[in-house]
């Protein structure tokens, strides 16, 4: 399995576009009654590469989506977008849910379940064949997502690591 890179971004001055996932109301029933809580996932991106997931837990929606922000906002990582596609294909896991994205030609689109669409569309990729195996809980599937684009290389790393051209990286 590929090792993730070590290639995390600070959230300083990047102008970045929120996107909440999914929404999930918890209910505790308690002595008194029933006590409620939500907890939203959400997804941060610059649509330039730079992609964050979090999760935000409070008593109110609005509360836990903006605490979901913040926790995105400290988990930013960097991906590599080639030509508004991705360099490799990769498959990645998360707990039950198994994500499997593989570069498509110019104009396909984002061919993507809703969890993945919203983290591979705030990284700014344009064109993306993907697929959800096993769990469709969206917290697995988004952690996966982002797992796998983490694990993505550039050409240019991998030619530099191999000591071979960037020519034979493409044509083997």
């Amino acid at each position: 399995m590929l090792k993730a890179n070590d290639n995390r971004v600070k959230a300083g001055d990047l102008e970045l576009k929120e996107k909440v996932v999914s929404i999930n109301r918890v209910v505790k029933t308690t002595k008194g009654g029933r006590a409620f809580s939500f907890s939203a996932l959400v997804v941060v991106g610059n649509g330039a590469g730079v992609v964050g997931q979090g999760l935000g837990k409070a008593k109110e929606v609005q509360e836990a989506i903006t605490k979901g922000i913040e926790d995105a906002k400290k988990n930013l990582i960097k991906v590599p977008v080639m030509h508004g596609t991705i360099p490799h294909e990769q498959l990645s896991k998360e707990g039950a849910a198994k994500v499997f994205i593989k570069p498509a030609a110019h104009g396909t689109g984002v061919i993507a379940g809703g969890s993945m669409r919203a983290v591979l569309e705030a990284a700014g990729i344009t064109d993306v064949l993907a697929k959800s195996l096993g769990s469709a809980n969206p917290t697995n599937v988004v952690k996966a997502t982002v797992k796998a684009l983490a694990t993505l290389r550039e050409p240019i790393v991998v030619a530099k690591t191999r000591q071979i051209s960037l020519k034979k990286v493409f044509n083997g």
